[in-house]
Order: structure tokens, then sequence, then C-alpha cells
């Protein structure tokens, strides 16, 4: 191991980001290295990453899995963890530089929770960690030294493009969306929306959760309540518009009318890149735009009517404390329930919608509070779908 690389822990890493992230690293030169990875399920791939990247430690995060798993290939030097005791252990380790939050849905809460309270610096993947706990996590990170750098592309680019400023002279913070596969059909065809249809995104490829969040454009409602908290601005400054190419991620207006984009093809290893490497930048693997080609940029207002999720989203985002974690553990349920076959695709968000609106509402909750509420609203999709 090299003592100088920057020292970093991925959460997740049998994942998309997980493995976008360890390629990342690899091409680094030595200037990072995997010294933590974690995985729940895939254990075997997690054995595997170990061979390839001589971690330190690795964390089985399921302990009966791990426990059934045979580990006799697990390389020498590297010592097993098990359950959530052992990424809390890993994540407050001295000698680790940056924790990579990669964890999917509210899964990556509380490891991301132990990173800040370590006083680590997170590159926070996990946008679901600031939906339902915004208040708290950027709390604990001024408290504790910990910083959260974005990894989500849209973000990312935000965080680029304002460069430590901060948002004084920002009128608006505007979130770039695909649109994903349902941008021009109509309300009547979206009643008809197969599985099928809604994995088929036209320029991402991603899980199957995030990829029907972008169906729906719950993720940029999800990504709306992100920003608010991550850059501390009122949601009124936050817009989307929908942007096919995905070429640009966001674009931040200024209150002298400049508009300024941060453009890159659609590939998660830039900014995960830019995470891991902050406030630097080095070469990389992350594909590179041909402007020796044409191509063009459009930019089209989304439809309320259509995508109705952006105004939930703007909604819980004013609100804060309690309805953040509420609406994302509803959309999780409810997105699992479409997938399984129990739920129409057209009505994902108005159950979203419906739980968001029974449940009792507190202004500023414990995060014990948030993960009893994270739980009650998963039940409460279950007896709405039932009814």
């Amino acid at each position: 191991m090299n003592d100088q690389a920057r020292q970093i822990v991925v959460l997740g890493s049998t994942g998309s980001i997980g493995t976008n992230a360890l390629q990342v690293i690899a091409a680094s030169g030595g200037k990072l290295h995997a010294c933590g990875l974690t995985a729940h399920h895939q254990l075997d791939r997690l054995q595997e990453q170990a061979k390839v990247h001589a971690p330190k430690w690795i964390v089985a995060s399921d302990a009966d899995m791990a426990t059934a798993c045979d580990w006799k290939s697990l390389p020498p030097g590297t010592e097993l963890l098990i359950g959530e005791k052992g990424i809390r252990q890993l994540v407050g380790e001295p000698s680790v530089d940056i924790v990579l939050s990669a964890i999917v849905g509210s899964a990556g809460l509380m490891g991301t929770w132990d990173a800040l309270q370590a006083g680590k610096t997170v590159a926070l993947a996990n946008k679901e960690t600031l939906v339902m706990a915004g208040s708290l996590m950027t709390s604990l990170a001024a408290e504790r030294g910990g910083k959260i750098v974005p990894v989500d592309s849209e973000h990312s680019a935000i965080f680029q493009l304002l460069q430590d400023r901060g948002c004084q002279d920002v009128k608006r913070l505007i979130l770039t969306a695909s649109g994903g596969p349902f941008r021009e059909w109509t309300r009547d065809q979206l009643k008809q929306v197969t599985v099928e249809d809604a994995l088929a995104h036209p320029t991402w490829e991603m899980g199957p959760k995030i990829t029907v969040d972008s169906a729906t454009m719950m993720n940029k409602a999800l990504e709306i309540i992100e920003a608010r908290w991550l850059f501390d601005i009122p949601v009124e400054q936050i817009d989307v518009v929908i942007h096919p190419q995905s070429l640009a991620h966001s674009l931040v207006e200024y209150r002298d009318g400049s508009t300024l984009a941060q453009l890159s093809p659609p590939d998660m290893k830039l900014p995960i890149q830019y995470a891991l490497s902050y406030p630097e930048r080095w070469e990389g693997p992350a594909d590179q735009l041909d402007w020796s080609s044409p191509f063009t940029l459009d930019f089209i207002p989304p439809d309320p009517d259509r995508f109705p999720a952006l105004e939930v989203g703007r909604q819980v985002a004013r609100q804060g404390g309690t309805a953040g974690a509420v609406l994302n553990a509803a959309n999780e349920s409810a997105v699992a329930e479409f997938l399984e076959g129990r739920l129409e695709f057209i009505q994902i968000v108005p159950a979203c919608r419906s739980v968001l609106e029974q449940h009792n509402f507190e202004p500023e909750p414990s995060l014990d509070r948030l993960v009893q509420l994270d739980q009650w609203a998963r039940q409460e999709i279950k007896k709405w779908i039932s009814q």
C-alpha cells in the first residue's frame, strides 16, 4: 500500500457506483488506494475485488450471509469485518481519508452518519442520505469537521461551477434531467407503462430502482431536496430542465445574467474521480466529449402534469423535518412494488403523496425518529396498495 495515496473506503463497492469507483482508483497511478470495501449480498464479488485491490479491510454487512460464506480466498493482509459494527469501525479508522458513500437507498444512511461523526470527507453518491436527514447531516459535518462532496452528476456539476464561492451571487441552480424513456409520452400512454418500458433508459446505465426514478422523475424530486441541503439554498432558487442528450449535467445562473454549464459525456467515472481528487483535477478513465463531431444541446421545460413528482419534491424541500424520510421510504417501497408487478407505474407518485400527507409532520426529528418513519412509510405503501 502506498501511504502517500489518499486512502479510500468504498461503501457499496459491488454496485454500479462502487465498481466505477474502483476503475477510477485503479487508473489513478497510485494517487488513490482502496483501503476498505463493503458489500451486503454480493460477497463472492467482494472477494474478487479484494484480490485485485488488496484492501486492508472488507466488510460483509449482512451477518448471516457472512457466516455462510467461505472466506478462504481472501488475500493475506485483508481483515474481514462483519455487520453495521464493522462499517462503523471501518469509516472511523484514523488512516481513512475519504469515504465514498455508494450504498443504494436508505441503507446508506448510517454509514454516512458514522463517517461524518468521525470527521471524514464523504464523497456522497447516496442522495437519500440528504433527502432523509439533510439538516442533521449538514449540522453533523459542521460540528465534527467533516465535509460532504457530491458525486451525483448533477450536484457534482453545480459543485464544480460554484468553486467554493457559495450561492451569494446565484439566481438559480438548474438541474438537468434526461426525461427518461417517457419524456414524450402522453398521460394516457403512461397508464400502459410496463416494467420493461420503465427500465429502458435512453442514455444512462443504472440499477433498476434509480432507472424507474428517472422514468417518474422522482430522481429529480429527490435531487431538488438534496440540492437544497447541499448548497444551503431556498427551493425557490432550484429549477429542473429536461436535457435529452445528458451532456450538460447542471447549470448555474448568476444574478448578472450569466449562465454556466458543466459538460461531459454521461459517464459516472468523472464525478466520482472529481470527488476523490478534489480540489485537484487529474487525467482519468472517464469518456470525453468529441469536439470534432457536431452535436446539439436541447433544453425543454418539464410538463408538471406528466411529471407530478417534481412538485412533491419541492413541497418536501420546503418542509424539511420528517417529510424527506417519509417520501424517500414511500418511493423506495412503491418502486419495489411496481417492479414486482403489484403497482402500476402511474400510481407510484400518487401513492407517495398519499403517505406523505398522512404522516404527522415533525420539524426537528432525531435520527432514530427518521429511521422509525422510514419503516412506517414502507408499511403504509403496502396498505395503500391493498386498499
